[in-house]
């Protein structure tokens, strides 16, 4: 029968002709939502969604990045006032670093679960409901008293749990959202808010512990501005179309299972080897970030510029300008790799990866000379964890990038979910616990005396230098898939962009009896962006003649 192809894309049938007829006029058709089958095709529906407008795009950018803040100062509240916890509960160095271990083991465990979601069900929705959770369980841990530490550790596991629904799923709609140099400079705007929001948490914690004289309240200022938060979200973040912005506000569908997702993933290998490199990332971060002000108090007290802390609370002098020097670094970093990444990334397509070792790699001297330069002199130890931390910062916004453009827009908060796994299971969920551990095993080597206790922590923190120089390897080995992984989701999205030309004139202008080259075109070209030629030949039951 004649097959006609109207301006809406709907198919009907007349039956006055052997011959195969396709009549479109391409420049009237709207534009159709885009689908992304396990086949990669591309497949016409007749609805189609509007584009989020930029300036409701940039509002939503705003909430998110606020949101973003306060979970990370709320996560390092606790590192702030770490010695005050300690002196309250009576724990060793091991047993308080299992607050934030538990914190991360929760968080991970829930992140492929939230990442599932994400890819299938109202974003929107499940970042409202996990801060919901985060802040009724963030409260509740500031109520805990000294005898029931196993239930501040609980609370704080919930606490995590709440948080992986929101870091899955928040940077996947910015990358709906923007795309190109925009989206970069937006995920950068993100990704400012860790150390920033790191800083403010030493910062806030130990402030408001010295202020009230109690560090419980510490832990209760974050949840009062979340509740602002929760009320931005419901009222002022969208929930766009996947893929929107590589399709100009169409949005893609996928019809594929889990295990599709994970199989996908695990074959691109940009992903795969800058997964890596991210947790050892977040191993030195999470390491630096739960130790240092600790590891600096020790210092001094071993030098005798400082008294020891024998009740809170205790001193928050470290806390402060250790949460300075993270939020200036912070800021610096994350701006100084995004700016490198828009420079070079069209000059040089690995660039990304390699400004990531770079910075891993140049980290881990600096590192060295911190930990060993501590027992001389306070002033050049910090020079040098600023150096180290601006070198690590500038990864945080380049390795939110890398994951948004190597992996198709259906898959990335699948992605997102895995990629925080394993950076916390392999990364910050144990080095602070595995620091703690070796500081107790060397102090219970000799009997106890504030120098050893320095001494100790100063000679298990040596691992994290290794570890950047290990992350270092992971990013250059990044460096050399980046550019055919980012080319090929880029097709993915957008279709098969070299259609051959007679195939196309001969399927959307003329009349054609169905032949062999008629069937190689489809079988070359599955994914046309003009019209989805393999649904009509099964539709007609079209075999070679």
């Amino acid at each position: 029968g004649l097959l006609q192809v109207s301006h809406t894309g709907t198919l009907g049938a007349t039956p006055s002709s052997n011959n195969l007829l396709l009549t479109m006029e391409p420049k009237d058709r709207p534009i159709p939502r885009r689908s992304l089958g396990s086949s990669s095709g591309i497949h016409y529906e007749e609805k189609e969604k509007p584009a989020i407008s930029p300036r409701r795009a940039y509002i939503a950018v705003a909430v998110l990045c606020y949101v973003n803040l306060l979970n990370y100062t709320e996560r390092y509240t606790i590192a702030g006032v770490l010695p005050n916890i300690q002196k309250f509960f009576t724990i060793s160095d091991s047993t308080a670093a299992l607050i934030q271990t538990v914190f991360i083991c929760s968080f991970l465990l829930l992140a492929p679960l939230f990442g599932y979601l994400g890819d299938r069900y109202n974003r929107k929705y499940i970042m409202i409901g996990g801060l919901g959770v985060w802040l009724v369980t963030a409260v509740g841990s500031s109520f805990v008293t000294a005898s029931y530490f196993w239930l501040l550790m609980l609370l704080r596991a919930m606490v995590g749990i709440g948080e992986a629904s929101y870091s899955t799923i928040a940077p996947t709609i910015i990358g709906d959202l923007f795309v190109g140099n925009q989206r970069s400079a937006m995920i950068c705007v993100f990704y400012l808010f860790i150390p920033v929001g790191s800083g403010l948490g030493y910062i806030t914690g130990a402030g408001v512990a010295n202020l009230t004289g109690d560090w419980r309240w510490a832990l209760r200022i974050t949840p009062i501005l979340g509740v602002v938060g929760l009320f931005l979200l419901v009222f002022l973040c969208p929930n766009p179309p996947r893929g929107a912005a590589e399709t100009h506000g169409e949005g893609v569908t996928e019809q594929s299972s889990y295990k599709e997702d994970v199989k996908y993933l695990l074959k691109n290998k940009s992903y795969v080897w800058s997964s890596l490199g991210v947790t050892a990332t977040a191993f030195l971060t999470g390491a630096l970030a739960f130790w240092m002000p600790t590891f600096l108090s020790r210092a001094q007290v071993s030098q005798g510029i400082r008294e020891p802390c024998v009740q809170e609370p205790c001193n928050p002098i470290d806390s402060y300008i250790f949460g300075a020097v993270t939020v200036v670094t912070g800021i610096v970093g994350a701006c100084l790799g995004s700016g490198l990444s828009r420079r070079f990334r069209d000059k040089v397509p690995n660039a990304d990866p390699l400004i990531c070792a770079i910075g891993l790699l140049g980290s881990a001297p600096c590192l060295f000379i911190t930990i060993f330069v501590a027992s001389a002199s306070i002033p050049a130890t910090y020079v040098f964890i600023f150096i180290g931390e601006l070198l690590i910062s500038l990864n945080w916004a380049v390795l939110a990038d890398i994951l948004l453009y190597v992996v198709v827009p259906t898959r990335r908060s699948t992605a997102e979910a895995l990629q925080i796994s394993v950076l916390h299971l392999l990364g910050d969920a144990g080095s602070p616990y595995l620091v703690g551990a070796i500081s107790d095993a060397i102090r219970k080597s000799r009997s106890a005396t504030h120098e050893w206790s320095f001494l100790s922590l100063k000679y298990s923190l040596l691992v994290c230098p290794f570890v950047g120089i290990l992350g270092g390897l992971f990013f250059f080995i990044t460096s050399l898939y980046i550019a055919e992984d980012r080319k090929a989701a880029a097709q993915i999205v957008e279709g098969t962009t070299h259609t051959d030309d007679r195939c196309r004139e001969n399927l959307l202008i003329h009349t054609v009896r169905p032949s062999n080259d008629f069937f190689k075109c489809l079988s070359v070209h599955p994914g046309s962006s003009h019209v989805n030629l393999i649904c009509i030949a099964q539709k007609l039951k079209l075999r070679p003649t």
